[in-house]
């Protein structure tokens, strides 16, 4: 979390929209955009995520504004909430910290047929067996092995490389944002101590946020929207945040220490804050990153495919019948933190932009050519997860991301406190016995990761929604309560 807040101008524009102007700093080159209510943009003063906001403002060839959702808060080089399109006809760049160290981590949702009156006498066995059965935690290795040859397939095809191999259904793919797979992936551009740290991690959850979480469908608000998807008071779901593990990470890492650590110098970029280093989406930096975040990402959508199989046979097992009989079927999968190349309308033309997502969701509206046929009616779904003592949402995207925010929405409540603050804040405290006395059973590695991630570290999920829904960037469907929860 940044340390001190910040004092520079805010000016409310619109229902649930904060301009910081271009004439703040000298180097902006477009406005700041922050969305949220009189509330939040009160608790997001004190965070250093504006100045963020202002910094991503100076890169070159940035369209229309520098966007900040209402979860944002301070991260690395871009804060997280933010989103920045960049037209690489003007010299637009392309930066690492404006996608994060864990390329396309997301969340993937699945329904089911069964209801909480059928399951809640199961809910122990069935989120003890989870623990057991998935990997959860910090470096933790999985059943699936992929050496360098299998890894750099995988890495290339993306989801449907593990489909083939019997781990998921074509159906999966259809329902996953991108079809599970980036085109222009270069594993060649991915390294060896990248595809090491990948070699035994995918199907595996990883620490921090991530988690697998059983819940139910507490309310429904559009009854068409959610028909459409299969979703209805009292059933159960599983919602599942991951993304590509070490590999990912690796793949950042290299990319800013060496790559990108001259490159700002080498274009005549100057930065406001190292963190930003980039390159311009054209040069050979650019593009070697690009094709290496584009593998990074192919190889996330595997791993949240493969912990959706696991997840499945553990149903299976616990419930006595196979997954397909429990209709376990996938909702829909979103990306969170990535880079993607779309057309977009900057003023009266429409361009293809270079989009950074950086703990922010695709949000595109009905008709979009890019979401699955089946959607095409009420919009692409969105899936935000909650901290786990609230409350997960599914909205669907509206008209109004594409003339606000390159098709783009929220991704999760937004962090209010640091972990290292969550973690005093739990001294003394089981948060896993508070979360029971809620009716949500915990299962975790330790007692640290409860701790980092107890609902008290982050804002009010519903809040934070509502402000989207207003904006009109994308629109509630249903809301989940959490029953149980495994993480790292």
């Amino acid at each position: 979390m940044g340390t001190s807040g910040y004092n520079g101008p805010l000016e409310k524009v619109g229902p649930c929209q904060w301009r910081i102007p271009k004439s703040y700093r000298p180097d902006m080159r477009v406005d700041g955009l922050i969305f949220a209510d009189d509330v939040l943009i009160e608790q997001i003063r004190k965070d250093q995520g504006p100045e963020q906001v202002v910094n991503v403002a100076t890169l070159p060839g940035i369209q229309s504004a520098s966007l900040a959702m209402p979860d944002i808060h301070w991260g690395y080089g871009f804060c997280i909430g933010g989103v920045a399109a960049t037209d690489p006809e003007e010299g637009g760049v392309i930066s690492p910290g404006g996608v994060g160290y864990d390329i396309n981590c997301g969340v993937r949702l699945l329904r089911s047929a069964l209801e909480w009156s059928d399951a809640k006498d199961r809910i122990r066995p069935l989120i003890d067996q989870l623990f057991r059965d998935i990997p959860t935690g910090v470096g933790q290795s999985g059943q699936y092995l992929f050496d360098k040859p299998k890894l750099t397939k995988l890495m290339e095809q993306g989801s449907a490389y593990v489909v083939n191999q019997g781990w998921g259904t074509e159906r999966d793919l259809h329902f996953t944002e991108a079809g599970g797979r980036l085109d222009g992936a270069d594993p060649g551009r991915v390294s060896d101590r990248a595809i090491q740290r990948g070699y035994d991690q995918c199907g595996t959850l990883g620490s921090g946020n991530h988690f697998l979480e059983v819940q139910v469908v507490d309310r429904i608000h559009d009854n068409a929207a959610a028909e459409v998807m299969g979703l209805h008071e009292g059933q159960i779901t599983v919602l599942i945040h991951s993304g590509s593990r070490g590999l990912g990470y690796q793949v950042c890492e290299d990319f800013l220490r060496e790559t990108f650590k001259n490159a700002p110098k080498r274009y005549g970029i100057d930065l406001p804050d190292w963190q930003l280093a980039c390159a311009p989406v054209r040069s050979p930096e650019g593009q070697a990153y690009l094709g290496a975040m584009r593998a990074a990402a192919n190889y996330a959508w595997c791993n949240r495919q493969l912990l959706t199989h696991q997840a499945r046979e553990v149903f299976a097992r616990i419930f006595g019948k196979p997954w397909t009989e429990l209709g376990l079927d996938l909702v829909y999968d979103v990306a969170h933190n990535i880079a993607k190349f779309e057309e977009h309308r900057v003023g009266s033309e429409s361009k293809q932009v270079c989009v950074h997502r950086k703990g922010a969701t695709r949000a595109f509206p009905p008709g979009h050519p890019e979401i699955p046929p089946a959607y095409a009616a009420i919009g692409q779904p969105v899936i935000i997860p909650g901290s786990m003592g609230t409350a997960s949402w599914v909205l669907v995207g509206q008209p109004g991301s594409m003339e606000h925010s390159f098709g783009t929405t929220c991704h999760g409540a937004g962090r209010m406190m640091s972990r290292t603050a969550a973690v005093k804040l739990a001294a003394g405290r089981r948060i896993d016995k508070e979360l029971e006395g809620m009716g949500i059973l915990a299962r975790a590695r330790g007692h640290k990761g409860l701790a980092e991630e107890q609902p008290a570290a982050y804002k009010d999920v519903d809040h934070v929604v509502d402000v989207v829904d207003r904006v009109g960037i994308s629109k509630k469907v249903a809301r989940l309560r959490p029953v149980g929860v495994i993480k790292g």
